[in-house]
C-alpha cells in the first residue's frame, strides 16, 4: 500500500463537475429565450473541443498567459459561426461565458470531498482561474484549503510547473502529494512530477460510456467514487 497523501490536488472539469450537461442546458437558457434552437450537447462538445487547442497556444509560448475566461472566451469566438449565433451581442457572449462557473458537481462530489477533509488538504488544481473555482465551489457546497493551478502557476497543465507550484504553495514534496483525476494523461503528468495518483471512474463525462471508466497509466489507488477514496485514507 502507498503511503498517505497530506495533501490532495483535483481535477475540477470532468473530474468534479459535469462540463457537458452544464454547459449545454446553461446555453439553452441563454439563447432558447432568444429564438435559437441548437443540439446543446453538440454545442457543449464543440466549445470544449477548442479547451486543449486554446491553452497549447500559451503552453507552446505562442500567447502569453490568460486565464480560462478569456481562452473560452476566444474558443467561443471560433464556435460561434458554426452555430450561426456570430450576431449573437456582448451580453450574451459574456453570459455563455459565465456558463463554465455554474457547473453541478456529480453526486458524489460534494459528500465525497467533505468526508476527505480530515485526512488532507484538499486544494483544485485545474485549469480553470481563480474566481471560476471559487464560483463552482459556492455553486456546490464545497470547501477547499486553498485555490491552486493554472492562474497560480501562470501555465497550463499538463506543465510540470502547475504540479509543483501547487505542491510549493503547501510547503510540501511532490511526493507528500496527490492528484486526484478522472484523466489518465493529468496524472502521468503528475506522477512524472513526483506526485501520488489516484484515478476517479467518470465513464460519462462526454456522454454515455466516453469517458475513463479505469486508469490508462499505472496509478497509486483507482475508485469508482471520492467517498471510496475517503475510506482508503481513512482506513
Amino acid at each position: 500500500m502507498p503511503a498517505k497523501p497530506k495533501a490532495l490536488f483535483f481535477d475540477v472539469f470532468g473530474t468534479l463537475v459535469d462540463w457537458r450537461s452544464g454547459v449545454a442546458r446553461e446555453a439553452r437558457a441563454v439563447l432558447g429565450p432568444k429564438g435559437f434552437d441548437l443540439d446543446w450537447s453538440a454545442f457543449a462538445d464543440a466549445w470544449r473541443g477548442e479547451y486543449q487547442p486554446g491553452m497549447e497556444e500559451i503552453r507552446a509560448g505562442r500567447q502569453a498567459f490568460a486565464r480560462l475566461d478569456v481562452v473560452h472566451r476566444r474558443n467561443l469566438e471560433r464556435i460561434l459561426p458554426r452555430f450561426g449565433l456570430e450576431q449573437t451581442e456582448e451580453a450574451t457572449r459574456q453570459a455563455l461565458i459565465h456558463a463554465w462557473h455554474k457547473l453541478d458537481a456529480w453526486p458524489d462530489v460534494t459528500a465525497g470531498l467533505a468526508g476527505l477533509r480530515p485526512h488532507a488538504l484538499l486544494a483544485p488544481v485545474s485549469n480553470g482561474n481563480i474566481s471560476l473555482m471559487a464560483d463552482l465551489a459556492r455553486h456546490n457546497g464545497i470547501w477547499w484549503d486553498a485555490i491552486l493551478g493554472a492562474e497560480v502557476a501562470g501555465d497550463y497543465k499538463p506543465k510540470p510547473r502547475v504540479y509543483l507550484a501547487s505542491c510549493e504553495a503547501f510547503d510540501l514534496p511532490p511526493e507528500a502529494c496527490m492528484m486526484v483525476a478522472a484523466h489518465s494523461a493529468d496524472l502521468a503528468a503528475a506522477a512524472r512530477c513526483g506526485l501520488m495518483t489516484a484515478h476517479v471512474a467518470r465513464p460519462d463525462e462526454h456522454g454515455a460510456s466516453t469517458g475513463e471508466a479505469a486508469p490508462k497509466v499505472p496509478v497509486d489507488v483507482a475508485v469508482k467514487e471520492l467517498g471510496e477514496l475517503a475510506r482508503w485514507l481513512g482506513a
